[in-house]
């Protein structure tokens, strides 16, 4: 591997740890050898996902993996939802979650599981740009109902 980017790695792992070890609001699980390639975030926020009748449904935790690519840092990492649930969000998918439009090799990943935390709670989304267009539309007609939550995650 290369020196530098297990270096990064390294750091990465250590921030999560540092940052996250007393939030709530989130557990970061490790998956993998050490220093860790990929994260499985178990996030207990306020979001929305689609019933099976495919109606957006509050609910309060929401299962996120993050993988760090070989190409890491200098392509940005890759989040999903996990175990089936889609989240009703303007900027996810079933498949994919629509991270840091600005990604650069020195963004921090500290800061893009916090930027995951406020899509859940619908305190960040982009509907000129939507992967779903029926949570674009959503938002547009309940902008009352958001957002759906306040915290903040990482906060000492």
């Amino acid at each position: 591997m290369n020196p530098r980017r297990l270096t990064r790695l390294k750091n990465d792992y250590e921030e999560i740890k540092s940052t996250f070890a007393k939030d709530k609001n989130v557990d970061i699980v490790a998956i993998g050898a050490l220093p860790p390639e990929k994260y499985r975030l178990v996030y207990r926020l306020p979001s929305m996902h689609i019933d099976q009748s495919g109606n957006p449904v509050a609910v309060d935790t929401t299962v996120v993996d993050i993988e760090l690519p070989m190409e890491y840092p200098r392509v940005p990492p890759v989040a999903k939802t996990v175990g089936g649930d889609v989240v009703f969000h303007p900027n996810m998918d079933s498949n994919k979650i629509c991270l840091m439009d600005r990604w650069h090799p020195a963004s921090q990943i500290v800061d893009l599981i916090r930027e995951i935390g406020d899509m859940l709670q619908w305190k960040r989304f982009n509907i000129r740009s939507p992967l779903n267009a029926f949570a674009a539309e959503w938002c547009q007609n309940n902008g009352e109902k958001i957002p759906l939550g306040s915290k903040e995650l990482g906060i000492k």
